[in-house]
């Protein structure tokens, strides 16, 4: 049985998820935008935009202005949509109407290296 000592599955904790998301806000450079359901699927935790904005007022330092909605949709209202999309243009962010271009600007996450645990098999070598 995969597992742990106590015979449970091993699960991922709120706190596992929640580390996980602040790396992925952390991870988006400047110029780069992401949304925050992008976010939530990058950190293994798909269905989660909620808990993305959750964690983003929760934690202070985190690039906030970057997480955007789905389609590029600044989801703030009144000044604090206002200071974003200042922020974002400082960043050389373009916009098509009231939404940021994300063809240009929208961060790719690429997928994490599997874990040691199951080591990933290498290519062998050919001998002529």
């Amino acid at each position: 049985m995969a597992g742990s000592a106590t015979g449970r599955k091993n699960r991922s904790t709120p706190d596992d998820k929640r580390v996980r998301v602040v790396r992925c806000i952390r991870a988006l450079p400047a110029g780069m935008v992401s949304s925050y359901g992008a976010i939530a699927k990058a950190a293994g935790w798909a269905g989660a935009a909620r808990q993305v904005v959750r964690i983003l007022r929760q934690v202070p330092g985190l690039p906030w202005h970057r997480v955007v909605g789905s389609g590029g949709a600044i989801k703030l209202g009144g000044e604090g949509a206002a200071e974003q999309r200042f922020r974002l243009r400082m960043e050389g962010v373009m916009f098509r109407g009231a939404r940021v271009d994300m063809k240009r600007h929208e961060f790719k996450f690429v997928k994490e290296v599997p874990s040691t645990r199951y080591p990933v098999p290498r290519a062998q070598s050919r001998r002529h």
